[in-house]
């Protein structure tokens, strides 16, 4: 492993000793490593057989929402891909959270839906985990939340098996009414795509980082809705939030909604233990 190690910083023309290395934990996407040379520190990702463009697409990610200027991500230096095997070197972020952590997290996280893009969707398409989601440009966000988001997971999660016919029927059923909840009016905010608690982390002096985006423009409530699926952002991050970037009543109504499709996500990636919140969400908007 240190040869690979080696190889990746000298893709980036660090071409000194390293003093020391050691393997990272947390994620199941990725082997992940941090990286001590003369030259500096690094957070090195590493995958055999990757999907095509995968680091460098997480990379366009992490850009798009620097240049937003509104919430830190971690700079990435270099990205190798090849048809066995492929890696990302980044900056090496490390730091604790403060009691300020979270309130500063939210106001970043509502200043960088503040941005706002052409329409809904993105420039290319792009990853969620493992999972390969269609992007485009769509004038109107329940067209686009319908075809590039919903139905992708709808039909995958019934070719593996996960989703019965009468379930599915009811998730039809669904999709043809949006507009019962989903609102049209809405302007194109640039999403993290996946802003669950393990994708924010700290740096020096508590300042918040996003990580492991899977960008898109859509509604800022879709971004929220998962924030509240799995917990991980504390009371302060959504009082804060609310300060610059007001949130309707009527997100309570469709917020379920919006979670419905992070747990299709799950249910694809990991099984049949999200069938039953799958579920739920679906008989309780079809009755």
């Amino acid at each position: 492993m240190e040869d690979l190690l080696y190889e990746a910083i000298r893709w980036i023309a660090d071409r000194s000793p390293i003093s020391h290395w050691r393997r990272v934990y947390g994620g199941d996407i990725n082997d992940t490593f941090y990286v001590r040379s003369a030259q500096g520190e690094y957070f090195v990702k590493y995958r055999k057989s990757i999907p095509p463009q995968f680091f460098s697409l997480e990379k366009l990610g992490l850009e798009t929402i620097r240049a937003t200027n509104t919430i830190a991500v971690p700079s990435c230096y270099g990205v190798k891909e090849t048809e066995t095997y492929g890696f990302l070197v980044m900056e090496w972020i490390s730091g604790e959270k403060t009691k300020d952590t979270p309130q500063l997290l939210g106001e970043k996280v509502a200043q960088m839906h503040q941005t706002l893009g052409p329409a809904f969707g993105f420039e290319k398409d792009n990853y969620i985990g493992m999972i390969k989601q269609k992007n485009g440009w769509f004038s109107n966000w329940i067209d686009y939340l319908r075809n590039q988001r919903f139905l992708p997971q709808i039909r995958s999660a019934e070719q593996k098996g996960y989703l019965p016919l009468d379930v599915r029927k009811k998730a039809e059923i669904l999709l043809e009414n949006f507009d019962r909840w989903i609102p049209k009016d809405v302007a194109p905010s640039l999403l993290h795509g996946d802003l669950w608690g393990g994708n924010w982390i700290a740096g020096k002096n508590g300042i918040p980082y996003l990580i492991d985006p899977a960008v898109f423009y859509g509604h800022f409530e879709f971004e929220l809705a998962f924030t509240q699926l799995f917990g991980g952002f504390p009371s302060a991050f959504y009082a804060s939030y609310r300060e610059i970037h007001p949130i309707p009543k009527e997100y309570e109504e469709r917020k379920a909604l919006y979670q419905l499709f992070y747990l299709l996500v799950h249910l694809n990636l990991f099984g049949k233990t999200y069938f039953q919140p799958v579920k739920q969400i679906i008989e309780r908007y079809t009755g």
